[in-house]
């Protein structure tokens, strides 16, 4: 318990730190003018003076920060002068769920399929199935995601879609909560094809842990006791091996969830965290840019968070490190 609240403490910490530095990036620039960059391209004096006054550009730089945050998290006000009248709190909240089920489905898939290629090509290791499984995972992790993507919208939305893929529907987004049927649907080749690259990471990943694990000493006296091969790799090596697995994951569900999912999202038309800030750093629109980025630092500090606590659950040793 005292290490989950030490872990949790820390990274509310952390948070805070990357608000500050996020803060003085954005607004504390010298040489910059933060009200201009807020009220875009050729904005009038008259919205000039009105950004300095809601964003308190008169008065020192602690009290703007603690004004900006109160815009983002408190009143949540926030609004792009760039698109009049937007706000921006809400354009996160609508554009987060895409991205959660994007990255959360493909998550599960490449859970699957990684750590199975990986348990398979160790359970095979000498045989023809090893080397198969990892020739796989290698043009997997070769194949950018965004050509998967078109090539999947190709076959699937033009050449084959009047036959085979008939049951394709168009590109876009629809809600779990208003069908989930379609919701799936929409979301498959997606999850695929964003799947596709890390399930072959982790395959490789965990092959070779498992394969370091079952050379250990703990392992031979699990032979010279006559356990058998497949109970020492399922109730011995595999545990052991997954800590870096779980790190890994960690890392790479807070990075997408943040937003490096955008070409995926940008290829299969779908308005995403990764669209949102793809839009809004080809606008200008600051505030819109500064939330993604807060945003996407939130996810990557709360999946490592958690990675830790799992990290430490798995392996005991890490609670008293």
């Amino acid at each position: 318990m005292m290490y989950a609240i030490k872990r949790l403490g820390s990274a509310v910490l952390v948070m805070f730190a990357i608000s500050v530095v996020v803060f003085l990036i954005f607004f504390a620039t010298p040489g910059v003018d933060p009200a201009a960059r807020i009220a875009g391209r050729g904005a009038s004096p008259d919205v000039l003076a009105q950004v300095q006054h809601e964003f308190g550009f008169d008065q020192p730089l602690p009290m703007r920060y603690v004004l900006m945050m109160s815009h983002l998290f408190v009143t949540q006000d926030l609004t792009s002068y760039v698109n009049i009248g937007d706000r921006v709190v809400p354009q996160i909240m609508q554009a987060a769920p895409v991205t959660l089920s994007l990255v959360l489905g493909a998550a599960v898939i490449w859970i699957v399929f990684g750590l199975g290629g990986g348990i398979l090509a160790t359970r095979f290791r000498g045989s023809v199935v090893d080397p198969i499984l990892m020739i796989i995972g290698i043009a997997a992790i070769s194949l950018p995601a965004y050509w998967v993507g078109e090539v999947v919208n190709l076959v699937t939305q033009d050449q084959l879609h009047d036959s085979v893929f008939s049951w394709v529907p168009p590109l876009g987004y629809v809600p779990l909560t208003q069908d989930p049927a379609q919701w799936a649907l929409h979301l498959l080749f997606p999850w695929l094809t964003l799947a596709l690259l890390y399930g072959g990471i982790y395959a490789r990943v965990l092959r070779s842990e498992l394969v370091n694990a079952m050379s250990e000493d703990y392992v031979r006296t699990c032979r010279a006791k006559g356990l058998s091969e497949r109970r020492i790799l399922w109730r011995h090596a595999l545990r052991g091996s997954l800590s870096p697995v779980v790190s890994l994951f960690g890392l790479d569900f807070g990075s997408l969830v943040g937003g490096a999912a955008l070409l995926t999202e940008v290829v299969f038309g779908l308005p995403g965290i990764g669209k949102l800030t793809w839009d809004s750093l080809q606008n200008l629109d600051l505030p819109v840019i500064m939330a993604c980025v807060l945003y996407a630092a939130f996810f990557v500090v709360a999946a490592n968070a958690v990675v830790d606590l799992l990290y430490a659950a798995i392996d005991p040793r890490v609670r008293r490190a």
